[in-house]
């Protein structure tokens, strides 16, 4: 069977899983009572089921048992067995982590605590930014620096993609794109079992959109949104940043540009306002696109423009044939989108 046969199937199998096990999650979620109310920040005008994470977490894990089934991983040296592990176990940590939140509304310092014990796990399993590389200096080992920095960037990123979950589709979308260039870009850079659980999580998240696209009729929670963010991070430092290139290690933070400036942003103004980084406010990307007068659709659909714009970059800079075409179509797509923001706000 050729190697590419099990990345489809991985992204397929995890797809359908969703497509078919959401509406039951949402049934049950209903049942139960486990909804999120409408009200303060929040744009929702109804009740809304946040267990969604619980389809794409089932989605993921089951395509990849599936394809491990079939030996789609191959056999593997000890060292990557481990990282795959690592980001496996981690990403079953994480969701935890946000289903607990979703059921028992956990504080921000218990959530933040049990983030740094999950992402060090992970790293003594692997993953692990362990070096740099400079442009004219070369690699340069990160030693102790190594655990801080890693578990800064699989955290970081957890909460990044949290914090874009304002908007129907927005952080499913986003991440469904990033998963998609992530996989295109660890194959070309000869990291299969990377890819493999790339095209796991792209077909999750897509298959979610069914239900999360405004009018979404369901939410992914925090659970969904940590296991996502924390897979893309980890997807990107074994299959990407351990590759001693300048461009690859480049990479993952160029495909997950969008969440990251994004966070970057708001923790800043926030700072510069004297409050305290993790204070809920309408600083968003998509809080701002919605006071400039675009519709809910349009601010999720210029934020997926953005992120494919950046995705398109990646692959020009990883120099994959035709990535400067892609990225050519993708700012020409941004530049018209962007066009649509001003002349919105001038109306508004």
């Amino acid at each position: 069977m050729p190697p590419q046969i099990y990345h489809l199937i991985s992204f397929l199998v995890a797809a359908v899983v969703v497509l078919w096990t959401t509406p039951d999650v949402r049934n049950i979620g209903i049942k139960s009572g486990r909804v999120d109310q409408p009200g303060g920040r929040k744009v929702h005008q109804r009740p809304m089921v946040r267990l969604g994470g619980v389809s794409i977490f089932a989605g993921t894990v089951t395509s990849l048992l599936i394809v491990w089934w079939l030996g789609g991983f191959g056999t593997l040296p000890p060292e990557k067995e481990w990282q795959i592990w690592g980001v496996t176990l981690g990403g079953l940590g994480f969701f935890l982590i946000g289903l607990a939140d979703d059921l028992l509304n956990l504080s921000p310092l218990k959530r933040l605590l049990m983030q740094i014990i999950v992402a060090a796990g992970a790293w003594k399993a692997g993953v692990s930014i362990d070096f740099i590389t400079i442009p004219t200096i070369g690699i340069v080992n990160l030693d102790w620096l190594s655990l801080p920095i890693t578990v800064i960037w699989l955290v970081g990123m957890v909460n990044a993609i949290n914090w874009i979950d304002g908007l129907d589709g927005l952080a499913a979308g986003v991440s469904g794109i990033a998963a998609v260039v992530m996989l295109v870009v660890s194959l070309f850079m000869h990291q299969p079992a990377a890819a493999l659980i790339a095209a796991a999580l792209a077909g999750a998240a897509l298959g979610f959109l069914r239900y999360n696209f405004n009018p979404a009729q369901i939410f992914m929670g925090d659970g969904g949104a940590y296991f996502m963010g924390f897979t893309l991070a980890a997807v990107g430092v074994i299959g990407l940043v351990k590759i001693p290139a300048f461009t690859a290690v480049l990479l993952p933070y160029l495909i997950l540009a969008v969440p990251i400036v994004d966070m970057s942003a708001v923790i800043l103004a926030r700072l510069r306002r004297g409050k305290s980084p993790f204070t809920a406010d309408k600083s968003h990307l998509h809080h701002r696109l919605l006071k400039a007068g675009l519709s809910h659709r349009l601010a999720v659909l210029f934020i997926y423009s953005l992120t494919l714009w950046a995705g398109s970059l990646a692959l020009a800079v990883a120099g994959i044939p035709s990535g400067i075409i892609y990225a050519c179509a993708a700012t020409s797509l941004l530049s018209y989108a962007s066009w649509r923001v001003w002349k919105l706000s001038r109306q508004s």
